[in-house]
């Protein structure tokens, strides 16, 4: 893989986001709400998706194709707005362009243990994250020092069904039923959304937690810190926008375009362009 030069654009290069699908449109709104006057470039991997059931060999191999395709667009900084991507591939991306501000989402352990109170986080996200090396490395590491207990869910297919943009669906409710519940019967008063799909589905989540917690729940979201790490290391690289003109969004998928087009429109109110792509 040919690789492009670090750090070659300038400060009003766009930054490029990927994902597997849509779940990273969160992290999008976080990033858009955090830094107004950046161009964006969205990347969903659809055609490729789900990350989470692949080989984590083959999500490594897509994430670097998916990176250098954004680079190859002009991005001067990358966001790996894919939990299971981040957890498989980030340490590859980075090796690959040192140098670039790259970011990826944290699976939410030492917010959650901050949060608890009673010890015992429930953990959502797709099964390769929560069988990654790197994850359970900190989740061992934060467990020893905070004494917090985690309940990991591997939660099969939810990402697929909020590709679909089904989020409120009676399949969609009872998969979350299936999900959600067995965390809160074991005493969880913390849930970590570990997938950034999942906080489309949040009502639904919160939903549940009313119905059926004895107590009250913490939900941790991890999308703000993601935007505020980006913000601090774009301003440290000299590459924060200085505005002038409005900023602009453009959206990549390797799907037919209407799916990414449906999903800005339903999920954030938005119409960018979006164009159909094919990478290796």
């Amino acid at each position: 893989m040919s690789k492009a030069p670090t750090l070659s654009a300038g400060a009003d290069a766009p930054i490029g986001v990927f994902d597997s699908g849509v779940g990273g449109l969160s992290v999008l709104r976080h990033i858009q709400q955090q830094l107004p006057r950046e161009n964006v470039l969205y990347f969903a991997d659809i055609g490729f998706a789900p990350y989470g059931d692949k080989p984590e060999a083959a999500v490594v191999q897509r994430a670097l194709a998916v990176a250098e395709f954004l680079i190859g667009q002009g991005a001067k900084a990358l966001v790996v707005a894919c939990n299971t991507a981040t957890v498989a591939a980030i340490k590859a991306i980075r090796a690959a362009w040192p140098g670039m501000p790259i970011v990826g989402v944290e699976p939410g352990l030492k917010p959650g243990a901050a949060a608890t109170r009673n010890g015992t986080v429930g953990v959502m996200a797709t099964d390769n994250t929560l069988r990654g090396e790197k994850f359970l490395q900190l989740r061992d590491q934060i467990s020893s020092a905070s004494k917090a207990q985690f309940l990991l869910q591997p939660c099969i297919g939810l990402a697929d069904r909020i590709n679909t943009g089904d989020l409120e669906g009676p399949e969609t409710v009872a998969m979350l039923e299936r999900y959600v519940r067995p965390l809160l019967e074991q005493g969880a008063d913390t849930l970590v959304l570990g997938c950034t799909h999942y906080l489309f589905v949040q009502p639904g989540i919160e939903r549940i937690i009313a119905a059926h917690a004895k107590a009250p729940v913490t939900v941790i979201d991890t999308g703000d810190a993601v935007a505020r790490q980006l913000a601090r290391l774009l301003e440290g690289a000299g590459l924060l926008r200085p505005g002038g003109t409005a900023p602009h969004l453009r959206g990549y998928t390797t799907s037919p375009r209407a799916a990414l087009v449906e999903a800005f429109d339903k999920l954030l109110g938005q119409h960018p362009e979006v164009e159909a792509v094919q990478i290796a």
